[in-house]
């Protein structure tokens, strides 16, 4: 127990010193000229305006959502496209028994030589299972498609649309005033 504890100790120490050697290292060594503008705070480029504790514009939080959203359903053709792939495979009937038993294997999540020749997949049942998935991701991918036109319709993914919809407001405002005339006396 005590060479357990050893190693556990010694693990957290190397740990430790991966992580100090080069910040120790970095501030021994690295140039220290700081001047008014490197040490001015900035937030995506941009300069910092006033306090911290103003809210953010909202285009920020909607491109970091619309982000999250699309990558997280693309994701989901990974691993879809492992199982379309073997199931494609599996439904030549010219594959021998062997391969069709490894594949068989790995589609199934069984352990490598389990299946026979009477429990492997068969090339029918391969065939259904690959126009199952390929209609499958058909209606996922198309439900992907409709919700980005319609984010896309509603103008989320442009940058500048507020600032344009405000610039073309003010035009009309501006053409809108009337102009009044001096009164006479």
């Amino acid at each position: 127990m005590a060479d357990l504890n050893l190693h556990l100790l010694l693990a957290i120490v190397a740990g430790i010193g991966f992580i100090l050697a080069p910040l120790t290292l970095g501030w021994l060594v690295r140039p220290n000229t700081p001047t008014e503008e490197k040490l001015a705070p900035y937030e995506c480029g941009e300069p910092a305006i006033g306090s911290a504790y103003v809210q953010f514009d909202l285009r920020f939080y909607v491109v970091a959502l619309l982000f999250i959203i699309f990558d997280v359903e693309v994701a989901f053709f990974f691993p879809w496209g492992t199982i379309f792939g073997g199931a494609t495979q599996l439904a030549d009937p010219q594959l021998s028994e062997a391969t069709r038993m490894a594949i068989s294997d790995r589609l199934l999540d069984l352990p490598a030589g389990t299946s026979t020749p009477g429990t492997a997949i068969t090339p029918e049942a391969a065939l259904t299972l690959s126009w199952i998935g390929l209609g499958d991701i058909a209606v996922f991918f198309a439900v992907l498609l409709v919700g980005f036109a319609y984010v896309w319709k509603r103008g989320d993914l442009d940058w500048v649309r507020a600032m344009v919809a405000q610039s073309k407001e003010n035009a009309v405002k501006k053409r809108e005033r009337p102009i009044v005339a001096p009164l006479e006396a």
